[in-house]
């Protein structure tokens, strides 16, 4: 084989390389079906939403160096791009050089399928801000995402936000976000540092729980 056929060759298969590069990231996300993440492990269950809501999309992103989290986000959206209420699902696991664990205090537990979750739930002013406060952080991840297809997270709002830790070492998580805006006749209050809803407004805590789990249906496998 001559050196120009060598050289031909070789870059073909460079230029095929560096082509479908941006495709391999993609490529590692969970398979969403329809309105259905299917999560072959960790945990291996299908998640399913209500059909209000619809799919934006999908994105890995790294979190300090410490984890690597997969976003998937749900929305229901009102006028002018408004985001009205949205299910953030998030896979995330700690790299092998971070040590650490997730640990959460169990005030609060309940369970959907099989899975069990501890939560907490929380309203703000302006939410939407509060969530790209720090610029690396999760919450300005999946701000980013929402804003590639012109959504805007609300600013009253509140959400619950529940964790299931699959393994023993606790060095994994699903987390799930489901948020609302309030309307300004909202019984909730709301905090700039987070109204904690459990303890000011059970009632409407409660509330909230039975709306995310009467839209959202966990099998698992």
């Amino acid at each position: 084989m001559h050196d120009w056929t060598r050289f031909v060759i070789s870059f073909c298969i460079c230029l095929a390389m560096a082509l479908t590069a941006p495709n391999l990231f993609a490529q590692n996300l969970r398979t969403v079906r329809d309105n259905t993440i299917v999560s072959p492990d960790l945990p291996k269950a299908d998640l399913t939403f209500g059909p209000e809501f619809h799919y934006v999309g999908g994105q890995q992103v790294n979190l300090y160096g410490m984890a690597d989290a997969e976003q998937h986000l749900f929305v229901k959206a009102g006028h002018n791009g408004a985001i009205d209420a949205f299910y953030w699902v998030q896979f995330e696991h700690r790299v092998p050089s971070d040590k650490h664990s997730y640990n959460y205090p169990a005030d609060h537990t309940t369970d959907i399928g099989r899975l069990d979750f501890v939560y907490d739930v929380k309203s703000w002013p302006d939410l939407a801000s509060n969530l790209k406060a720090d610029p690396a952080s999760d919450g300005a991840a999946i701000s980013r995402l929402a804003e590639k297809s012109d959504l805007k997270f609300p600013e009253r709002a509140a959400r619950i936000r529940m964790f299931h830790l699959p393994t023993p070492d606790r060095r994994t998580e699903l987390m799930i976000i489901y948020g609302e805006a309030l309307p300004e006749n909202s019984p909730a209050p709301v905090r700039a540092g987070g109204a904690d809803l459990c303890k000011e407004s059970p009632a409407f805590a409660q509330q909230m729980l039975d709306r995310l789990k009467g839209q959202l249906t966990i099998r698992t496998k």
